[in-house]
């Protein structure tokens, strides 16, 4: 059964190791790291996808317990929050922000069952977007249980937004300016670890709710951070956003196709592949721009 990913964020490190211990038997936990301030707590989220956090009001660092609960206020999945303190002073203002529970510290005898039940009903409610598997063990299509057969996305690409595609093609295979050693990576989570991705390996990125998918040539990996982020972070190493879903790396194109309509297809690399049609008039432009 898949158990809610918990983060523990107080400075005291003597409070830390107690919840620890009283989390320990609680069979649908999964205490998967500590964090002393708000914002050190905020990067982990970017990499793992937690269901609960156990956070202290008083926070060193310029943030508090509750400013962190305001800036979760906005995501569609956050995790289930339980405040520790000493003192029930923000007890009110926590709850209008949704917590979970607020947690006197220490707790009296039988307090942390009650969070624990009203944490089993969260999880009961709680979507943790799923971990991508690679491509091999991919089983969803009954007709290629072993995912070895290719898959190939096909998506518009208006007229007007041809010619912006093209002069991005133009930069990104233009080879007169040189290219320097790539050594940008991109850290994802999976299964607990922080996997780094060189740029140059990504395929193309797909949009997932407040999430997104990076794909390499085998494998698809979840990535915390929302599309529009990642174009933002990757436009500069000739990336393009060919769709509201998908955002391609245009070194990954390696085909050109002629297809019925007087159009032409761009393919892009890898098991899944990014079909972008390009009309005909363009296609001129197109050939000068890889030097047909």
């Amino acid at each position: 059964m898949p158990k809610l990913k918990t983060l523990l964020i107080h400075p005291d490190p003597e409070i830390r190791t107690a919840l620890r211990d009283v989390l320990e038997d609680v069979r649908f936990i999964q205490v998967l790291g500590e964090a002393v301030s708000a914002f050190e707590a905020m990067e982990m989220l970017e990499a793992i996808p937690y269901g609960v956090f156990f956070v202290g009001v008083d926070l060193p660092g310029g943030a508090s317990g509750i400013e962190m609960a305001q800036m979760l206020a906005g995501r569609k999945h956050k995790p289930a929050l339980v405040f520790i303190s000493d003192t029930e002073t923000h007890a009110y203002a926590a709850f209008e922000l949704g917590a979970t529970d607020y947690l006197l510290w220490p707790p009296a005898t039988g307090r942390m069952a009650r969070t624990v039940d009203r944490l089993q009903n969260f999880k009961s409610r709680f979507r943790e977007v799923p971990t991508p598997a690679s491509f091999a063990a991919d089983a969803d299509d009954p007709d290629d249980p072993n995912g070895e057969r290719e898959r190939t996305v096909q998506l518009p690409l208006p007229e007007e937004e041809q010619d912006s595609f093209l002069a991005a093609l133009k930069s990104a295979w233009d080879q007169t300016g040189g290219r320097r050693l790539e050594i940008e990576k991109l850290a994802v989570s999976q299964d607990g670890r922080t996997i780094l991705i060189p740029y140059d390996q990504i395929i193309f990125v797909e949009a997932f709710e407040d999430y997104s998918y990076v794909h390499t040539a085998n494998q698809k990996f979840l990535s915390s951070h929302r599309l529009k982020n990642l174009e933002d972070r990757l436009e500069p190493h000739r990336f393009f956003r060919v769709h509201r879903k998908y955002l391609v790396n245009l070194d990954m194109v390696t085909e050109i196709a002629s297809m019925p309509g007087s159009n032409f297809m761009l393919r892009t690399a890898g098991r899944t592949r990014i079909e972008l049609p390009i009309s005909r008039r363009r296609i001129a432009e197109l050939k000068k721009v890889i030097g047909l």
